[in-house]
């Protein structure tokens, strides 16, 4: 069988498709403007009739911000533990007799937001009494629990009670000996007109506050409190000797009464 009479029909047929093919939307556009939808030339390789990409530029996208669900001050209203470190400045001064002193020290606080209202808070502060002479010298520490009612969102008042000690070193004040001679026993005194030397005991601290506080973020906040505090302090002194009879330390007591206040900032954590 031959091939050429097929072969001369496909080329018949194909020189007539030219024509139709030049006439129609899909041959080349007439103008260099009309190869591509922004007017630029059409690209080498591509039909000038196909539609042609859109550039694409490297920007960043617009930065989202997710809102907050609940403000700050909200969350420090919700129940939770509470923690603090703060410095404290103040000043004890003795009734009848106690001798006074200034103070500074660090304060340790934690405790538990109940409610909106309410939290029950715990303070440890150790503090140095500076002086000389007849002052208090040496450590006053005191830890209290404290109620603590959250009047506004920045204002709080607190009450709390608790233990107190003093730990003095020596000082210059006079031995107030109640009999020349020298004690053969223990003896406590009947008030602290004339104070010991130095003294070294615990007794029972109250304290009454007033606190502001600023919330600075989810975590944390900071404030100032102002407080007034009361301690009765059970002091004894070691002489050094010891009883004939029982071989028991002979010691002095005395019991010390003061009252002070101070001002303390510190930094809170929830």
């Amino acid at each position: 069988m031959s091939l050429r009479p097929g072969l001369a029909n496909l080329v018949l047929a194909l020189a007539l498709a030219a024509p139709a093919y030049a006439a129609s939307p899909l041959a080349a556009p007439a103008t260099a403007a009309e190869a591509s939808p922004l007017g630029w030339p059409a690209a080498a390789g591509v039909p000038a009739g196909l539609p042609t990409a859109t550039p694409v530029f490297d920007e960043d996208a617009p930065p989202r911000f997710s809102l907050p669900t609940e403000s700050d001050r909200a969350l420090w209203k919700k129940p939770g533990f509470r923690f603090g470190l703060g410095l404290g400045y103040g000043r004890l001064y003795g009734i009848d007799g106690p001798p006074q002193g200034s103070l500074i020290g660090p304060v340790v606080r934690g405790g538990v937001r109940l409610d909106e209202s309410w939290s029950i808070m715990s303070t440890l502060s150790y503090q140095y009494a500076m002086g000389t002479g007849t002052v208090m010298q040496g450590l006053r520490y005191a830890g209290t629990i404290e109620p603590t009612w959250h009047a506004t969102e920045h204002l709080s008042l607190a009450v709390g009670l608790g233990f107190g000690g003093i730990v003095e070193t020596s000082t210059s004040r006079p031995n107030p000996d109640p009999q020349p001679s020298t004690l053969t026993s223990s003896y406590t005194f009947p008030n602290a007109e004339h104070p010991l030397p130095s003294c070294s005991g615990l007794g029972l601290a109250a304290l009454a506050r007033a606190e502001w506080t600023v919330v600075m973020g989810p975590r944390s906040a900071t404030g100032l409190f102002l407080q007034m505090d009361s301690q009765w302090t059970g002091c004894v002194e070691d002489t050094g000797s010891v009883d004939p009879d029982t071989a028991q330390p002979i010691t002095r007591r005395q019991w010390w009464g003061h009252l002070g206040g101070s001002l303390t900032w510190e930094i809170l954590w929830r």
